[in-house]
């Protein structure tokens, strides 16, 4: 233990930082030096457990001093070849390098102690040091009881973990696959041992389901990979932990693609995985011209689509034709007429009918523009027959009818004119209008004939 005499709180790890008070006192409970002794460490991290320092205060201090250790559990790949280097230039100088059996017995007593160091209590260290800190075990060949703890201890903390740290290769010979699929199926069937227990929440759930499908189609590429594997890593969590079925769409997809040898029936025992229900369109879509997939998963992903269209106009006709609803409730949600609660539209459903709202739009444009040319059609219509006065007089003319209506036309001028000198007037009836045409013909003159 080094005292300091500095008021400045001691920095322990990153931005974390502790102060420890005691007659006015400040106390360092590490320094450099401890990293050179490993039982050191030991009985410092056990020191500052007796004081009651936080757990994840603790955890965070075995996380910066192993990445000092191994390099590989610091996650930065530039600390890992510059280690390696470092490591192979002082082989190259000392007179006697240290043999590879050395290094990894040398590697695996680290690793067990900092197992056994770590603090008790759940998510006192993080999720991707114990993931690293796990492939490093396996990789160094540690105790099998230390390797139990830590699969325990990841499990709890799976929905924090991350898709780079959890794919841990394989490092057994027997193992025909470039990543452990075993280990991660374990991990998955403890988490859902514990969401069974309600020891988890569903957004956890959802999380670790997320995780596992971007899993399955990053492992999918790999030839090696059986199909019993793949399918009990599909099962491994339960039907409802998949919010949309999009991420195992691909990851099934990806393995028929990888593996043309697949059988048939193989084929189908995979399709029925997927729950063509939670596939979103543009799945579906895809799902339906996809030649890797059976006719009857295809005709499957049809029938879902066609019966979520069908529901979906028989719910827009129900919304439109019930006009009047109840008045809103205590918590403000409205009801229809029936009792049931009007359900908040999904983001897709509101996009559908978005989508309907501007083909009603361009119907009624298009109905307005037929309007308007029926409106054309009409006016033209009118004008010719407005028109037929004038057809009707040539058609006077042929029969001859033309002078006797001038004649009667120049008569009553001649009366007009009259009228208007004040000489007579005559009222307008049928017999005079009569007399007057008859008086307003012209007779032609004929010889009289001479006795002579």
């Amino acid at each position: 233990m080094k005292k300091t005499l500095s008021p400045e709180p001691v920095t322990i790890y990153g931005n974390r930082q502790e102060t420890f008070v005691g007659d006015m006192e400040y106390y360092t409970y590490f320094d450099e030096s401890c990293i050179q002794d490993m039982n050191y460490f030991v009985k410092t991290i056990t020191g500052i457990k007796s004081k009651g320092i936080r757990p994840d205060l603790i955890g965070s201090i075995i996380a910066h001093y192993a990445s000092k250790w191994l390099p590989d559990l610091s996650g930065n790949v530039s600390a890992i070849i510059s280690s390696t280097s470092l490591e192979s230039k002082n082989n190259h100088n000392d007179t006697q390098p240290e043999s590879v059996t050395a290094s990894v017995m040398k590697k695996r007593f680290f690793v067990e102690t900092l197992i056994g160091i770590l603090p008790p209590e759940k998510d006192s260290v993080p999720c991707n040091f114990l993931l690293r800190l796990l492939r490093t075990a396996k990789m160094v060949g540690a105790n099998p009881n230390y390797l139990t703890e830590l699969e325990t201890r990841v499990s709890w903390q799976l929905d924090q973990a991350s898709l780079k740290e959890l794919m841990i290769p394989s490092f057994s010979y027997t193992s025909g696959t470039l990543l452990d699929i075993e280990l991660v199926t374990r991990l998955v069937n403890k988490f859902s041992g514990l969401d069974s227990e309600g020891v988890k929440t569903a957004a956890a759930l959802v999380k670790v389901a997320k995780l596992v499908d971007s899993y399955l189609a990053e492992a999918a590429v790999d030839g090696g990979l059986a199909l019993p594997e793949f399918i009990s890593l599909i099962t491994a969590l339960p039907s409802h932990a998949r919010t949309t079925e999009d991420g195992l769409y691909r990851a099934i997809d990806t393995y028929l693609k990888a593996h043309p040898q697949v059988l048939k029936q193989e084929r189908k025992e995979l399709c029925r995985l997927i729950d063509s229900r939670k596939l979103s369109p543009e799945a579906a879509l895809h799902a339906a011209q996809n030649d890797r997939l059976p006719v009857r998963a295809i005709i499957g992903v049809l029938f879902t689509e066609q019966t979520k269209l069908s529901r979906h106009i028989d719910c827009n006709s129900s919304s439109i034709s019930s006009t009047t609803r109840s008045p809103t409730n205590a918590s403000g949600s409205h009801y229809l007429e029936g009792g049931s609660a009007a359900r908040c539209l999904s983001k897709r459903e509101m996009n559908v009918q978005q989508a309907e709202i501007r083909r009603l739009r361009e119907d009624v444009v298009r109905l307005q523009s037929q309007c308007g040319a029926m409106h054309f059609q009409l006016e033209r219509l009118m004008e010719k027959k407005s028109s037929g006065g004038s057809k009707g007089f040539f058609r006077w003319k042929r029969l001859g009818l033309v002078p006797s209506i001038r004649g009667s036309v120049s008569v009553e001028k001649g009366e007009e004119e009259s009228g208007d000198n004040g000489e007579g007037f005559e009222p307008r009836t049928p017999g005079n209008m009569k007399t007057r045409l008859v008086k307003g013909r012209t007779t032609p003159s004929r010889w009289r004939k001479s006795m002579s």
